[in-house]
């Protein structure tokens, strides 16, 4: 699985040649989210693989990169076949691309 920066992120995001996926919890969606993010918290995301296309790149965020690398690591072994994880989450994004984005 690819670890991605803030900056990297964007630059996909930008080119529309990712999907994002969002694993916090709703209540946390209430204080801060990225646009056009597929939200789906990390204990139902097995039960909802056929939500997602494993064929498409995936970008998975949550609040610090814990989450989004554990829900990475379970989307690669059911045959995700290109994952890659914010490092730092939505709070190094909130720091370095967005600072009027809240961080928590």
């Amino acid at each position: 699985m690819r670890n991605l920066s803030p900056a990297e992120l964007k630059s996909l995001l930008d080119d529309r040649s990712v999907v994002l996926l969002d694993v916090r919890q709703a209540e946390e969606l209430e204080i801060a989210q990225l646009a056009g993010a597929v939200h789906i918290p990390l204990n139902e995301l097995p039960a909802r693989f056929a939500e997602l296309n494993p064929e498409q790149p995936i970008a998975v965020l949550c609040h610090h990169g814990v989450r989004s690398e554990m829900a990475g690591r379970l989307l690669e072994r059911n045959g995700f076949a290109s994952v890659a994880h914010l490092s730092g989450g939505i709070d190094a994004w909130s720091q370095e691309i967005d600072p009027a984005l809240p961080r928590y």
